[in-house]
């Protein structure tokens, strides 16, 4: 058996226009948005660092934000990226495309609600952090599986990640809403010897300045 280390790196897409607007909105499983010229250019950078490394195979989200940002990293591999649909963002229901100004003008005991304990108040009508775990983490844990030894691309989302990432860290659910995750950011998941840690949490130094 191979002592070589199974590594994920957890890619969040690149900048959708919708990232960029302000005041900021929510962007969920229903906006479908292409990536945006700097999230181009970010998924660009991405690619050209993980080019560096010998990447094994590429999962994304089915969102188009996600595989367009995969596909910049795949076209370094020779690679097809695979989607996995319990990847995709999470569900924030009626406040889709909302800014949190509105959403706390308009649903201010909901807002109260979610962001008191988002792992168990979900988004109006949408998920709770604890769903996005529920379907989330058997998908990492089947590719460090099946992936033994490997080196293994995921590209999902800001939610998707923070969850995914507060679980490696062994911390509650409603802690995950302060972990940052920025357009093109890489966390690094690493398997060895049956012990499993997050490595590298939000490292986004592969972008330039005016891009972070």
């Amino acid at each position: 058996m191979s002592n070589a280390p199974t590594l994920i790196y957890l890619v969040r897409h690149g900048a959708t226009d919708a990232n960029e607007q302000r005041p900021y909105v929510l962007q969920g499983a229903s906006m479908d948005h292409s990536l945006s010229e700097t999230g181009k250019q970010q998924a660009n950078y991405v690619g050209m660092f993980l080019s560096k490394f010998d990447i094994d195979v590429i999962y994304a989200s089915p969102m188009k934000r996600a595989v367009e940002t995969a596909q910049a990293i795949a076209s370094h591999h020779s690679l097809e990226v695979q989607t996995r649909e319990k990847l995709v963002e999470v569900d924030v229901g009626k406040w889709e495309g909302m800014n949190w100004d509105d959403i706390m003008s308009q649903y201010p005991s909901e807002y109260k609600n979610f962001m008191s304990d988002p792992s168990t108040y979900s988004y109006y009508e949408g998920e709770t952090y604890g769903d996005v775990l529920v379907r989330t983490q058997p998908v990492i844990e089947e590719l460090l599986e099946k992936h033994v030894g490997k080196s293994i691309v995921v590209v999902a989302h800001n939610v998707v990640n923070r969850v995914i990432v507060a679980n490696q860290l062994g911390l509650p659910l409603s802690k995950a809403k302060d972990i940052k995750q920025a357009n093109a950011c890489l966390n690094v998941i690493k398997r060895q010897a049956g012990e499993t840690a997050l490595v590298t949490m939000n490292a986004n130094f592969h972008l330039p300045q005016e891009m972070r």
